[in-house]
């Protein structure tokens, strides 16, 4: 095949796979280098990008997935049916916050932080998906661990967690052990769900976006 035709075989793939798939694994398949893979990739982004085509292609971390542009969202909850989800309350925001910004965590450190319990918010997250158990800590009783998803990326518009916004002027992460319980991770869930407004994931995107509303009231 040819640079036209490999490009055609990703781009089919990458809708038939409906999951974040990495470059090394495209091009397991194809049996071509991961450097050309990466290439047709950026062109594809490139093309959806530059056209008023329905998709767009996302790079989470080192994955990549296709996924439908923001600005469809109405038509394509008019299409499924998709009923309205209820949008995240300030204490799932917070958890969230806290997990995003010291990931891997487990229940007791973000009960610690809040000062009060929070099994049903982990809970909530698990469900929307915006966080998964990230095995077990090295830590007396081996407490299981939580850390952000592929979904929470795509909700909040950024590539990785190195582009959240810093926690405190020029402090980007912080000790757990110094951590005080004052610290106000909620102050920082208002910056990460305005981001929302670019996510490429429109049932997610709305829920970050009348989550913002709320506060905002």
């Amino acid at each position: 095949m040819d640079l036209k035709q490999y490009k055609g075989a990703i781009e089919a793939m990458l809708f038939a796979y409906a999951e974040p798939v990495s470059a090394e694994h495209l091009s397991g398949v194809l049996e071509i280098e991961t450097e050309i893979v990466e290439r047709l990739l950026e062109s594809i982004r490139d093309d959806l990008q530059e056209s008023d085509r329905g998709l767009v292609l996302l790079k989470l971390e080192d994955r990549w997935q296709l996924s439908t542009k923001t600005v469809y969202g109405d038509y394509i909850k008019a299409a499924l049916d998709v009923r309205r989800n209820t949008p995240l309350s300030a204490a799932a925001m917070e958890v969230l916050a806290i997990i995003a910004y010291n990931q891997p965590v487990s229940r007791s450190f973000i009960e610690q932080v809040r000062g009060i319990d929070s099994s049903s918010t982990v809970q909530t997250l698990i469900q929307k998906s915006l966080i998964e158990e990230a095995g077990r800590l090295d830590l007396p009783g081996h407490p299981v661990s939580f850390k952000t998803t592929d979904v929470f990326l795509r909700t909040f518009g950024i590539a990785s967690l190195a582009q959240l916004p810093p926690l405190h002027d020029d402090d980007y992460v912080l000790e757990k052990e110094e951590l005080p319980p004052e610290v106000a991770a909620f102050a920082q869930t208002a910056e990460m769900a305005e981001r929302a407004e670019m996510a490429e994931t429109a049932e997610m995107a709305e829920i970050a976006q009348q989550y913002l509303t709320e506060i905002e009231e």
